[in-house]
């Protein structure tokens, strides 16, 4: 499955739109990983537990969308992008959202 940011692919076109898709991911840090994060925060510098928790948070949401892509008929997804919001103070949402499509080579 290919899976760009951009609208186009260089030396394909777009047969057929299938339709948005997402792939939608929430995770809470466990508590030991709340405590070294707030101890981490009291001197400054990049939280490693977090940052590891969301890169993973990402991944899966990213299998998610393709997964959810492929079960609508698609081989591509384009202009594929993330976002985030937290959840409580505890917890965060990943989307990663695109648009599912069929590309072909050109003519």
């Amino acid at each position: 499955m290919l899976v760009v940011t951009t609208e186009n692919v260089p030396g394909k076109r777009v047969r057929e739109v299938k339709g948005q898709v997402f792939g939608v991911v929430v995770r809470s840090r466990g508590i030991g990983g709340n405590v070294m994060a707030g101890l981490r925060s009291l001197v400054g510098g990049e939280i490693h537990e977090y940052t590891s928790l969301l890169e993973e948070a990402r991944r899966h949401a990213l299998d998610r969308l393709v997964t959810n892509a492929s079960a609508m008929g698609a081989n591509a997804v384009v202009m594929m992008r993330y976002d985030s919001s937290e959840i409580g103070q505890t917890m965060s949402e990943i989307v990663a959202y695109g648009t599912a499509v069929v590309l072909e080579p050109d003519a």
